[in-house]
C-alpha cells in the first residue's frame, strides 16, 4: 500500500477555484491509477475523477467534467485536482485514492482502491 497525504482544501466562493494536492509516499506510485473520491454531509462517498498511471487516461464524473481536471507529476508522487467554477454543491470532505490493477481505464468503484488518504474539507460558499 501507499501513503497518501491530501491539502489545498479550504473555503471558497461560487465561481471560485481550489486545487487539491496528494502527496504519495513510496517509489512505486507511478505503478498506482490514482482517484479522486468526495463525501457531502449526510451522503455517500461519489467517484469525482481518476487517472491513469502515465497520465494518458482520465475519467470524470459528469457532475465535474468541464470544470474541474485531474492530472499527476510521477516525479514528485503527487496527483492533483484543480477545481474551477465551484459550486455549493461541489462542497464535501474530498478523499485521494490509489489502485493497483490492471485494467487501462481507471475505475469509479471505490471499493477497488486500495489506499485512502484523510481527506480534505472543501467548502463552497453561496
Amino acid at each position: 500500500q501507499v501513503q497518501l497525504v491530501e491539502s489545498g482544501g479550504g473555503l471558497v466562493q461560487a465561481g471560485g477555484s481550489l486545487r487539491l494536492s496528494c502527496a504519495a509516499s513510496g517509489r512505486t506510485f507511478s505503478s498506482y491509477r490514482m482517484g479522486w473520491f468526495r463525501q457531502a454531509p449526510g451522503k455517500e462517498r461519489e467517484f469525482v475523477v481518476a487517472i491513469s498511471r502515465r497520465g494518458g487516461i482520465k475519467r470524470y464524473s459528469d457532475s465535474v467534467k468541464g470544470r474541474f481536471t485531474i492530472s499527476r507529476d510521477n516525479a514528485k508522487n503527487t496527483v492533483y485536482l484543480q477545481m474551477n467554477s465551484l459550486v455549493p454543491e461541489d462542497t464535501a470532505i474530498y478523499y485521494c485514492a490509489a489502485e493497483n490493477g490492471q485494467a487501462p481505464v481507471p475505475p469509479a468503484e471505490d471499493a477497488k482502491y486500495d489506499s485512502w488518504g484523510q481527506g480534505t474539507q472543501v467548502t463552497v460558499s453561496s
